[in-house]
């Protein structure tokens, strides 16, 4: 899919996440040189852990139980796999304002739009990146997360929503370094949502915050 100058490219099957890194490495080089477009990238992962640049060793709870990636992006520890949506975002923003905050203000505001369209209110907080759902009890859980990296004004790495991801997998880990709040999904909202639903509502909801 191309709009507006920018690809929209699908993955099948669980992309490894070597291969994903070598695969941002390269098309922000091309991006930076104009030799290729913007790119907005949909993957899914196996079970894995990637430590981001502001991760602690404390917060690597099960350091065996799956692959651990130092990702080089912003953040802490996060998890990837099956029934999660990983959108890894390749955006020059020489051409859109050099402004990295404004960047990951429109991220959040992106998965916010997009869990409007299945009636979740997501909800932003001071302090903690990413987006956040209320639930009973004053009780707060994570429903997508943020981690990006901008290399001479081209971005990579992005977001991650949870659609229906096994969230045991996450006590691994002290998810981005956040121990008083849990984790959730579409499904476990009591949503029947697919991944391809999810995919639907992000590109109807991209144009309002990126174009």
């Amino acid at each position: 899919m191309n709009a507006n100058n920018i690809i929209w490219k699908f993955s099948d099957g669980l992309i490894d996440y070597d291969e994903a890194i070598q695969f941002m490495e390269s098309r922000v080089a091309q991006i930076r040189e104009g030799s290729k477009k913007e790119l907005v990238w949909f993957v899914e992962h196996p079970p894995l852990y990637t430590a981001g640049t502001s991760s602690k060793n404390a917060d690597l709870l099960s350091p065996k139980r799956f692959p651990v990636y130092q990702a080089g992006r912003g953040g802490q520890y996060t998890y990837h796999g099956p029934g999660q949506r990983v959108v890894y975002v390749m955006l020059d923003l020489n051409k859109r304002g050099k402004d990295v905050r404004k960047f990951v203000a429109n991220l959040e505001q992106w998965i916010i739009d997009t869990l409007a369209e299945f009636n979740v209110i997501g909800e932003k907080r001071r302090g903690r990146i990413g987006v956040w759902v209320r639930r009973e009890g004053r009780r707060e859980d994570k429903i997508a997360a943020i981690g990006v990296r901008v290399r001479k004004w081209v971005t990579f790495h992005g977001i991650c929503i949870n659609v229906e991801p096994d969230l045991s997998h996450y006590s691994g880990i002290v998810p981005c370094g956040i121990s008083q709040h849990g984790v959730t999904s579409l499904v476990d909202l009591g949503l029947p949502a697919a991944m391809d639903d999810l995919d639907i509502a992000l590109k109807k909801t991209w144009g309002t915050i990126f174009e």
